[in-house]
């Protein structure tokens, strides 16, 4: 079940926009969570065509990977992930909140060129401004990117813990 926490759309935004969706860990639950976000983003950006620019796809590039690394490496049998984006004049932060809090997110340098995976945080890192994780208690974990929408995101993301 979706649950969306939403203001008004096509609206300035004077202060903070709340997005906020809980999902279950599997493929299909991040993608439908990262679709219900690029919609809340370009009704916030006034329509789809004016979200249709290279913020929205870096932003869209981030939600993707950040819930499928919640569906992958964060799943608990019976627990959802949460995806919550706050939306301010100067900076859009992602958050996506799983179950497995023993289970930190590390980039890994040089991934196979072969493999599947083990290069998402990579583009975490080379699209967002910074992110970082936090624990969530009672034992889960909250992983976040933030992009300023002043300089279109992709600012060589450091690492914040």
């Amino acid at each position: 079940m979706n649950q969306e926490t939403v203001t008004a759309p096509g609206e300035p935004i004077a202060g903070t926009a709340h997005f906020r969706t809980v999902f279950p860990t599997t493929a299909h639950g991040a993608h439908t969570a990262r679709h219900a976000a690029e919609r809340w983003l370009a009704a916030q950006h006034g329509g789809a065509e004016a979200a249709d620019d290279d913020s929205a796809a870096t932003a869209s590039l981030l939600i993707a990977e950040l819930t499928a690394n919640a569906a992958l490496h964060g799943r608990v049998r019976g627990r959802d992930a949460r995806l919550a984006l706050a939306l301010t004049p100067a900076t859009l932060r992602i958050e996506v909140t799983d179950a497995r809090g023993e289970r930190q997110p590390v980039p890994v340098p040089a991934a196979g060129a072969d493999g599947e995976s083990g290069r998402g945080l990579l583009l975490v890192t080379s699209l967002a401004d910074a992110w970082g994780c936090e624990p969530y208690p009672p034992g889960g974990k909250t992983v976040w990117a933030e992009c300023s929408r002043r300089s279109e995101c992709g600012g060589g993301g450091r690492l914040v813990k």
